[in-house]
């Protein structure tokens, strides 16, 4: 009777452990915004990447040499009035 009551005391303990884990899980306003700021760089990389995560993340706006140094990247093979029309409309946003 007396182990009983120990495994009774034991399991009910265990499962308050687990639900208190499962309230846990919640992600944090930090994992939220990554998740966010992952889904919205979609495909880009390297430096407009890490331009981008950094401004996203920091919740600030992007400063007019780190918006040029994103255009910079995305403007790749533009030449000419092309380039320029890309540059000028990009660092508007």
């Amino acid at each position: 009777m007396k182990n009983f009551f120990a495994l009774t005391a034991l399991g009910f303990v265990l499962s308050l452990g687990a639900a208190h884990a499962n309230e846990d899980k919640t992600p944090t306003k930090q994992q939220t915004k990554m998740t966010t700021c992952n889904a919205e760089a979609g495909d880009k990389k390297g430096d407009e990447r890490k331009a981008f995560m950094k401004t996203c993340l920091s919740n600030k706006p992007a400063t007019q040499q780190e918006k040029m140094k994103s255009c910079n990247v995305e403007a790749t093979g533009k030449k000419g009035d092309e380039r320029k029309a890309f540059m000028s409309e990009c660092l508007k946003k």
